[in-house]
């Protein structure tokens, strides 16, 4: 399914946004998740929690998860181990008692996402992307 086609689904581009899907579960239950990974991600890439934000929820779990993922030397590997924590963490919007209520609708939109993304990457776009980023750059030489 494309975003559009879940959009569609959903009643429109707006209702189908993350806030939108996740107001039926708990108002802040993605958003605490989200600010967490986001909150490790920056400590990570910065070395310190200068750029925090305030997360109802702590988890440890998460943070860790994180920061293995940026142990990671290989930029296209370490991309592939964030997408699958994040993947992962939608999956805490599922709540065991209800596997087909609004939470599996929040975790499918995080996930579609996430799938759109990744398949989306090829070394064609990749190359064409660095093509569009450095023509400005490029300079011809007299031979």
């Amino acid at each position: 399914m494309t975003w559009s086609a879940f959009a569609a689904a959903c009643g429109g581009e707006e209702s189908a946004t993350f806030r939108r899907v996740t107001k039926t579960i708990g108002e802040g239950e993605w958003r605490d998740i989200e600010v967490q990974l986001r909150n490790a991600a920056a400590e990570a890439r910065t070395g310190g929690r200068a750029h925090s934000r305030a997360a109802e929820g702590c988890s440890l779990y998460w943070r860790d998860r994180i920061v293995q993922c940026f142990a990671e030397k290989d930029v296209a590997k370490r991309d592939e181990a964030l997408d699958k924590a994040w993947w992962d963490a939608a999956g805490e919007l599922v709540p065991p008692a209800s596997p087909l209520g609004a939470g599996a609708l929040a975790a499918y939109a995080v996930r579609l996402r996430i799938a759109l993304r990744r398949s989306a990457i090829s070394s064609e776009s990749g190359s064409a992307a660095f093509e569009k980023l450095t023509t400005e750059t490029k300079m011809d030489f007299p031979k």
